[in-house]
Parts: C-alpha cells; structure tokens; sequence
C-alpha cells in the first residue's frame, strides 16, 4: 500500500489505465466498475469523468447511477421519511439492479442494460429505453453504500470522507443519513474491501493502491 497526493484529473487518468488493463471475471466481455461513497464526495462527477478518459482510450462506457434503482416511496419510507437503518437497508433496489445491470453483463449475456428504473422524486417507473453496451465496454455503477452487497465487480473504488468532513459537506436536510454512513464504516468497512481508496479532499485526493 502507498498514499500518493494526487490532481483530480490524474486520478480520472490513473484510474483509466487501471480499468483498462482489468480483465473481466469468468472470462466475460465486460467490465463492471462500482464508484462508491456519499453524494457529498461526488462519485458521479468521478464516474462522467472516468468515462470520458475511457472513451477517449476507445473504451465504450456506460454510467448508471444507483440513484435510479431506488425502492418505491411506500417502501423506502415504510419506517418514516427520516430513518437511517431504512436508508442503509432498504432504498436500493438490489434486486432490479441485478436483474438490469449486472446480469446482462454476465459472460454470455445481452449487453442490453437498463439505465435507470424508478424517479424517485416523481414515484414513478422512468421508461427508459435499454441501452446496448458493446462488448468490451465498462459499467460505470455510482452511488452511495454500495460495497458489501455481493455485486460483481471487476474493480471498486470508494471515496472517503472523514466523519467530520462528511458532515460539513452534507446539506442540512440530509444530515439524518449520517448514522447510516457511520454504519457502513463499521458494518462494511469500505476503506478496508475497495481495491482503491481516495481520500478526498476537494481537488487533491491520496489514492491508496490495494493490489497494484
């Protein structure tokens, strides 16, 4: 393991490469990459990023936020609009991204992977279409408390906020999921089972290597 002080743009590079040079498990045609941690770390502006490095390496890349898998209202607020253990446990549909995402990706599979399923601010289905990830291609999943799921992933990278600045960067009115990340940190471990942890600081990150 080393820490390295490193430029958000070299990050997107150093990631790119990495991605680039991961084989897909099982001998597949795909590869599958979890960006996890917090809105306030911003792992979707990471995985945009990401994808643009991967294009322009000729790589095709699919980003599929997480946030687009969330359980019906009736379901995700079942315990209250404001409960930690709910938001840790309940919102993500599992279910609909293994079926969707991950089990298209599968050697064998279609390719033909669904986007995003639910609005969760309208409660409502989004009837997206499908889109056809080539073969070759990179899944870009992001989103928050996504590790310790049993999804197959070729390479996961987490982004780590201290419990101080995670707090500080999280809007008032969301301040009542802190007790879930904590959670997480414990039950999970995030920083102990990605292959890649960035420490993240605005604009400089330490990305710390696992099996480099």
């Amino acid at each position: 393991m080393r820490l390295e002080a490193i430029t958000w743009e070299r990050l997107t590079e150093e990631l790119a490469g990495r991605v680039a040079e991961t084989p897909p498990a099982g001998g597949g045609t795909w590869v599958r990459v979890l960006v996890d941690g917090a809105a306030a770390a911003r792992p979707g502006v990471l995985a945009g990023e990401l994808a643009q490095a991967l294009r322009l390496r000729g790589r095709p890349a699919l980003v599929v936020g997480a946030d687009g898998f969330l359980r019906a209202a009736s379901l995700r607020f079942e315990h209250g609009r404001r409960d930690a253990d709910a938001f840790h446990d309940l919102w993500l549909d599992t279910g609909a991204l293994w079926r969707e995402v991950f089990t298209p990706l599968e050697p064998g599979g279609s390719g033909r992977v669904l986007p995003d399923l639910w609005d969760a601010e309208r409660d409502r289905a989004t009837r997206s279409p499908y889109v056809h990830l080539p073969a070759g291609g990179v899944l870009l999943l992001h989103g928050a408390l996504l590790l310790g799921r049993w999804f197959p992933a070729d390479l996961t990278v987490h982004l780590s906020l201290s419990p101080g600045a995670l707090a500080r960067r999280t809007p008032p009115e969301e301040r009542w999921t802190l007790p879930a990340f904590a959670r997480y940190e414990e039950e999970v471990g995030p920083g102990a089972v990605a292959d890649v942890v960035v420490l993240s600081l605005v604009y400089i990150c330490r990305l710390r290597h696992r099996r480099w």
